[in-house]
């Protein structure tokens, strides 16, 4: 086995973090073991009907790096992991980490374009699945993902109760019980996962443990957690909001983490109540969708002490109502998969500022404002402008793509966020804008661009534009406005089949079509998209009042 050198936090910055105690020397896969150790008979995950402990965990991890090992990768190789949510999907992150490869994050539901597109990017030669999810097999799934163009040198399978089935493609290959594993280091790039380009395909953040351990921190001192929690983490792991409420923050307290592999608003519910769950991580349209199923069917929820929410705006109306119906405090952090955290709420923060903003910048994280056409930081005594942010929580950046990563530095090396944002005297910041043309709903953020392109490839398009519809549940929906060819028809059904024939992913498929003789141009000929949005709002004003 041969090593390569891995990507790795800036020495200097890396040096004042550890000094500082944000940063430290343990991984995940380190205090597994620790946890398997001591409390081998504690409960890591609740999920399927089944209790899955810390000795479990960590043997399970240990023969998915065995696995890995026994094809001779080299230290560094991208190993593409795409599983539903549950234990399994952790076990393969730690049996990564402990082969001392590089994980690639693929979400579950990722269309077949998507996964080919993060295989080529990424070089990852490995692929681990289950044997079967969403009704689809493994060599099904890999012969769809070839008819793309790509293809892959193994494939691991590992069952949903995270033991290895099987390596395909991998002839020769025998698993060596005493290899000997080679661990990433905490300020070492341990994992890629995706996230929306503003065109095109996704690109791939490059993660560190120690970023995510630090956000740790701040997520136990903003929910005075304590060593007795039950979470409940709604948002798959392969993501950064995911990362920290299931792989991270519970590894670190020692305490179970409840899972489903699909998000059913009943369900959820039923396991809040049966497992006495304290912390309920999700996006806001899942804590909606959880209050409307309340209604329907009370359950006690008397044992909530915090939902972390966030990923979209926060509705002020139904978080209050969540904190009223739980007695829980909504808390909330704002920043982005590669930023991080700027600012956050707390439990001690007043209900006000809780919910009607994103709470206190937080210190160490540097946030400045700038000019969003110049980068130039703004004058003193300006409280509006485009964050930028340098600190311990920020990503390396992205992987394999210089075009992307000059648009998310600024040239003196700070992080940018797409949003426009107004910090007052108090430190208090607050979204007022987007400075990127993205959709974002349920908390996944959707590129209009790259869905236009799509829809433009229809024999029926003469021109589209997408916007964001707003909804009651979702926060919002895409919604198109097409401009057809002479005499061409079209339905929401031809657009919606012709992305499924494209192997797009399933968030980009628009939920509205609006038929227009002629789209509404700005002065410099553009497509006046303030005009749609105007007019999108006023659609979904009329349709949810009636």
């Amino acid at each position: 086995m041969s090593s390569v050198e891995l990507f790795r936090a800036d020495s200097d910055a890396a040096a004042e973090y550890h000094a500082r105690g944000w940063w430290g020397d343990d991984t995940v896969g380190s205090i597994v073991a620790a946890r398997a150790s001591v409390q081998p008979d504690g409960i890591a995950f609740v999920a399927d009907g089944r209790r899955y402990t810390w000795a479990e965990y960590h043997a399970d991890a240990d023969d998915i790096a065995l696995a890995i090992l026994a094809a001779e990768p080299e230290r560094g190789e991208r190993i593409a992991v795409m599983m539903p949510d549950g234990p399994a999907v952790h076990a393969v992150f730690v049996g990564i980490e402990r082969a001392g490869c590089v994980a690639v994050g693929i979400g579950a539901r990722a269309g077949d374009r998507e996964v080919a597109h993060l295989l080529s990017l990424t070089g990852a030669r490995t692929l681990i699945t289950a044997p079967e999810q969403h009704g689809r097999t493994a060599a099904a799934l890999r012969s769809d993902v070839a008819a793309m163009g790509e293809s892959v040198d193994r494939h691991l399978l590992v069952g949903l109760d995270a033991r290895v089935v099987d390596a395909a493609l991998s002839d020769g290959v025998e698993v060596d019980p005493d290899c000997s594993f080679r661990p990433i280091h905490p300020d070492e790039l341990f994992l890629l996962n995706s996230t929306s380009g503003t065109t095109g395909l996704p690109k791939c953040v490059m993660h560190t443990q120690n970023r995510w351990f630090y956000f740790h921190q701040l997520a136990a001192e903003a929910g005075g957690f304590g060593s007795d929690e039950v979470f409940f983490g709604a948002l798959p792991a392969p993501f950064g909001f995911g990362l920290w409420t299931a792989h991270f923050t519970p590894t670190v307290l020692g305490v179970p983490t409840v899972l489903m592999d699909r998000f059913d608003a009943h369900e959820a519910l039923d396991l809040i109540e049966r497992e006495r769950v304290t912390v309920l991580c999700c996006v806001s349209t899942q804590f909606i969708m959880l209050l409307n199923a309340q209604v329907e069917r009370p359950r006690d929820l008397s044992s909530l002490r915090s939902m972390f929410t966030g990923g979209e705006a926060v509705p002020y109306e139904r978080a209050a109502e969540f904190e009223e119906a739980t007695g829980a405090k909504v808390l909330q952090f704002y920043g982005s998969n590669e930023t991080g955290a700027l600012s956050h709420t707390s439990y001690a923060t007043d209900r006000e500022t809780r919910l009607r903003t994103a709470g206190h910048v937080i210190p160490e994280m540097h946030v400045r404002l700038l000019d969003p056409e110049t980068h130039a930081e703004v004058p003193a005594g300006v409280e509006e402008g485009q964050p930028a942010c340098k600190g311990p929580a920020t990503a390396l950046g992205y992987w394999g793509d210089d075009a992307a990563n000059t648009a998310l530095f600024t040239d003196d090396g700070w992080m940018l966020m797409g949003d426009i944002v107004r910090i007052d005297a108090e430190g208090v910041l607050t979204v007022v804008g987007r400075t990127s043309d993205f959709i974002i709903r349920g908390g996944k953020n959707i590129s209009a661009p790259a869905v236009e392109a799509e829809i433009a490839t229809h024999s029926a398009v003469a021109m589209v534009a997408a916007v964001a519809f707003p909804d009651p549940v979702f926060g919002e929906r895409v919604c198109a406005y097409v401009e057809l060819r002479p005499g061409a028809e079209l339905t929401l059904d031809d657009i919606v089949e012709l992305l499924r024939s494209r192997s797009v992913s399933r968030e980009w498929w628009p939920e509205h079509l609006v038929i227009v003789d002629e789209l509404p141009r700005s002065s410099g000929g553009k497509v006046a998209k303030g005009d749609l949005k105007a007019d999108a709002a006023r659609r979904s004003a009329e349709l949810h009042r009636s």
